[in-house]
This record gives C-alpha cells, sequence and structure tokens, in this order.
C-alpha cells in the first residue's frame, strides 16, 4: 500500500506542478524545485537528509552539463551574429533549388536550429522564407509550415541544442553525444517528410496576411546583399562540422582501443566540453574576420543570459530525479514494472506530450521528463546506451507535441508568418501534432532494431 500511495502522491505532485507553471504562472525553476520537495517529504527521505540529496541532484547536473550547453549556445549566437546562419541557408537554397521551395526551407530550418534555437532561427530565417514566396509564387502558409518543422524537429533532437545535450546528460549518456546526433539525425527523417506534405496541404486550406498585403519584399539577392559580406561556406560550418568530427574521431579511437599518445589526444579533443570548445574556438575566429558591430564580450553576455534559465530548470529537474531515486518509489515500480515496460518507449513520449502542451516550453518539457525518467530507466527496460539515446529522441518527440497559445514559438511563427491566432492553431498547432506522431512512429520502429 505504500508504494501505492507514493506513486498516487508523484502523480498529484506532477499535477500541481504543471499547474504552478500553467495556470498560476510561477517560473519552472521554483515549481519544479518545490514540487520536490514536497515529494521529498511524502517520500518519507528522513529531513537530514533532504538538503543533501537536493545539493547533490543540483550539483550533479551542473557539473555533467553546464558547460556543454553554454558553449553550445555560444556557437549558435555566434553564427546568427555573424551572418553563418544566413550563409547556410543560401547553401541550402543552391542545393535543393529555387524549384522546391517548400523543401528549401524546410532542410534551411533543420541545419540553422541544430546550433540556434527555433525561435531566433525563424526570425533569422523569415526575410529568406519571405523572399522565396515572392520569386516562386508559392504558398506563404506553405512556406512559413515547413520553416517551422525544419526549425523545431532539430531543436528538440540534436545537440548542441540544450535540450537534447540537458537529457543525454540526465540519463547518463553526455559523453555519447555523437550517438545522440546520430540517432537525432536518423529519427528527423519521418517528422521532416511528414512536415513537408501537411506544409503542402494546409497551405492549400489557409490564407495568410501576407498574401493579401501589397507590402514591398526584399528579393532574394538584396536580403543576402543587406547582410554585406557573408563568411564562405567553410567557416560557416566549421563551429558545427569540427565538434562532431572530433567526437567521431574519438569514438573511433575507444572502439579500436587504440592506445597511445595519438589515441589520448582523439580520446581529450573528442569529449563534448572540449570539442565545442574548438567548435567555439573556430566561431570566434570567424567573429573576429567578420567585424560585427557588437564586441564578443557583449555576444557572450547576451548568450550567458539566454541561457541561465535553461541551466537553472535543468539543475531542478535533476533534482527532482535526485528525490524519485532517492525514493522507495523505484524499488516500487521495479518490482511491478511489467505495464510500463509493455507502454515501452511511448512512455517517455506521453510524458512529455503532457508537460509541453501544460506549459508550452519544449526545453522544460525534455529536461523535467528526463529529470523523472532518470532514475526509472532500468524498471522501464531502457537503460542500455542506444535506448537512452532513443529515449532522448521520444522525449523530445512528445516535447514538440503540441504548441499553443502558452508556447512562445507558436506566437513567433503566427506573428512573423502573418497568421491570424486561430489560423495558428491550424496551421503551427496541428503541424506540430503531425510531426509529432510521425515522430514518435519512427522512433517505436527504429527500437524494433535497437
Amino acid at each position: 500500500m505504500q508504494g501505492i500511495a507514493l506513486i498516487i502522491t508523484f502523480v498529484i505532485a506532477i499535477v500541481l506542478m504543471i499547474l504552478a507553471i500553467s495556470k498560476l504562472k510561477i517560473h519552472p525553476f521554483l515549481s519544479i524545485m518545490g514540487i520536490s520537495l514536497l515529494l521529498a517529504f511524502a517520500a518519507g527521505i528522513p529531513l537530514a537528509k533532504i538538503p543533501s540529496t537536493i545539493g547533490a541532484g543540483f550539483s550533479g547536473t551542473f557539473s555533467g552539463i553546464g558547460i556543454v550547453i553554454i558553449l553550445g549556445a555560444l556557437i549558435g549566437t555566434i553564427l546568427e551574429k555573424t551572418g553563418a546562419a544566413l550563409k547556410l541557408s543560401d547553401m541550402v537554397v543552391k542545393l535543393v533549388g529555387k524549384k522546391n521551395p517548400e523543401l528549401a526551407v524546410l532542410i534551411m530550418g533543420w541545419i540553422v536550429s541544430i546550433p540556434v534555437f527555433c525561435d531566433s532561427g525563424f526570425v533569422i530565417l523569415n526575410p529568406i522564407r519571405k523572399a522565396l514566396v515572392q520569386r516562386t509564387k508559392t504558398s506563404s502558409v506553405a512556406m512559413t509550415v515547413a520553416l517551422s518543422a525544419g526549425l523545431y524537429v532539430s531543436h528538440v533532437f540534436i545537440p548542441p541544442t540544450p535540450g537534447p545535450i540537458a537529457a543525454a546528460n540526465t540519463l547518463g549518456i553526455g559523453n555519447n553525444l555523437l550517438l545522440v546526433i546520430g540517432m537525432g539525425a536518423l529519427v528527423s527523417i519521418f517528422p521532416l517528410i511528414a512536415g513537408y506534405f501537411f506544409s503542402k496541404y494546409i497551405g492549400t486550406k489557409v490564407s495568410s496576411i501576407e498574401e493579401s498585403s501589397d507590402g514591398t519584399v526584399k528579393t532574394y539577392e538584396e536580403l543576402v546583399a543587406s547582410y554585406g559580406k557573408l563568411p564562405n561556406g567553410f567557416s560557416a560550418v566549421a563551429p558545427i562540422i569540427v565538434p562532431i568530427l572530433l567526437m567521431a574521431l574519438s569514438s573511433i579511437a575507444s572502439m579500436a582501443k587504440m592506445t597511445g599518445i595519438g589515441a589520448d589526444v582523439l580520446k581529450f579533443l573528442g569529449t563534448p566540453i572540449i570539442a565545442l570548445a574548438v567548435g567555439v574556438l573556430f566561431g570566434a575566429s570567424l567573429f573576429a574576420r567578420q567585424k560585427t558591430k557588437e564586441s564578443f564580450y557583449e555576444l557572450t553576455n547576451e548568450t550567458l543570459k539566454v541561457v541561465g534559465p535553461i541551466l537553472f530548470v535543468t539543475a531542478a529537474g535533476g533534482v527532482l530525479g535526485k528525490v524519485i531515486a532517492t525514493s522507495s518509489l523505484v524499488g516500487y515500480i521495479t518490482e511491478h514494472a511489467t505495464v510500463l515496460k509493455t507502454v515501452g518507449i511511448f512512455f517517455p513520449f506521453i510524458l512529455a506530450a503532457i508537460l509541453k502542451s501544460a506549459q508550452g516550453s519544449s526545453t522544460v518539457a525534455i529536461t523535467t521528463t528526463a529529470g523523472i525518467l532518470a532514475p526509472l530507466m532500468a524498471p522501464l527496460g531502457l537503460d542500455s546506451v542506444s535506448l537512452s539515446a532513443l529515449t532522448v529522441m521520444a522525449i523530445g518527440a512528445g516535447a514538440m507535441t503540441v504548441s499553443h497559445a502558452n508556447d512562445s514559438y507558436f506566437w513567433v511563427v503566427t506573428n512573423f508568418g502573418g497568421l491570424k491566432a486561430e489560423d495558428g492553431y491550424k496551421t503551427q498547432t496541428l503541424m506540430t501534432l503531425v510531426i509529432g506522431i510521425a515522430a514518435i512512429i519512427g522512433i517505436f520502429i527504429v527500437s524494433l532494431f535497437v
């Protein structure tokens, strides 16, 4: 009976947390910390042990992932400010061709949002979307939805975006970011295809304000020229590609059981912190060459302001996970795990989707869900490295299902896309439902072979 009572308390605690964030507008950090404390009391953790449990959960998360999140976000800010994100987009348009505008903006968004937040990515790429709409006479709504889908998919699946990095670290695979990146690219296929076809369909059903406006829009060439001289292709790609290559070489050295100074150097450079630091160095050199108006100090300070709340929410999620791990809940679920095991990879998806829909932030949904699941991975049968990586993907799929009025990204897409709020539900909200379901179907198929 004690185990059942604890599970009921746990469910009540999660509901209270959701209400505190979504209805009372209490910051997620305070909400998660408060619920963690409540759960610690309810679980019967000795009073003298509660402070150390909270401290261990908080500091453990920070020490494992804090620097990685900061460096990843800094790379994204550099690409945004130097015009490198625009250069990446330009390369995609040339590769895909102007005759496939929806596909071009879909892939463009997917690439740019790997290091850049999806909100910022949409603002950066929206002028390109408008110019392509004018050039190709394609539906503005179709282009808006395609761009939003591409940005959102990589935002929840592929490091160095903070959400997937934090989830990977919380689930114990923080040193296997290359696997998470590869898995993220793989499971992106289904939702990208779904997003592409949905954008083509919805573009014939909904109209935007832009399509009835006679406002002047810059041509694509004028838009590129307005940024001045863009960086070359290698400089734009290097801050993203070089860290991935370093992590790949480190993995190869480990799998081949290489020894000696060369192997040690590869393993050193391939750890996530060092690999992303190298990416920042490439970004810093790009920043110096582009001679933007901002100083590198200002850019770093701006990044820290954005990343700070994410770090604290992530750490709070670690506290919740530590409280759960310290309680008897894990043991009880282990003894009665049959039902949850039948749900399998769908359980993280459902939990993240509930949190996402209730409070709006994908990053909060990802980090909170990961914190809840961390001590439950073994009972759920998801504790192998490959299944842990797939769990990160399932959490990400849930964390984009669905985007509506309590999500800042919903308003970015609708406002910049020239959509009325009611049309936002028909486009952005429905699109995130479609790609979320497509993503979890793809993830389930992959799980059959892992």
